[in-house]
């Protein structure tokens, strides 16, 4: 079956951008899924592997930036659109 390529750009909305514990929400989510993620920061066009603390992290992504997702694989669909829900509620997870 082939696999699936799906992208999007979301805006980070929460007030402290993508530090550390919302930078672990996103890699906990993404590492969900079997999709290969990568997240593109469209300011300074760092890429990044969305299952890799480091790499989210050293986006520097600040409030009000875009982020743009791709994601592939046979779950590529659910992976971009749950990803982009989180990133619209603001990052927060209250297990963490």
């Amino acid at each position: 079956m082939k696999k699936k390529k799906v992208s999007t750009t979301v805006i980070i909305n929460n007030r402290s951008g993508l530090h550390a514990r919302p930078a672990c929400v996103f890699v906990k989510e993404a590492s969900k899924y079997e999709s290969d993620i990568k997240v593109i920061n469209e300011k300074n066009k760092k890429k990044a592997n969305a299952k890799s603390i480091i790499d989210i992290l050293s986006l520097t992504a600040t409030r009000g930036q875009s982020l743009e997702l791709v994601a592939e694989g046979e779950d590529a669909e659910e992976a971009v659109k749950n990803i982009q829900s989180l990133v619209e509620k603001g990052l927060k997870n209250e297990d963490l």
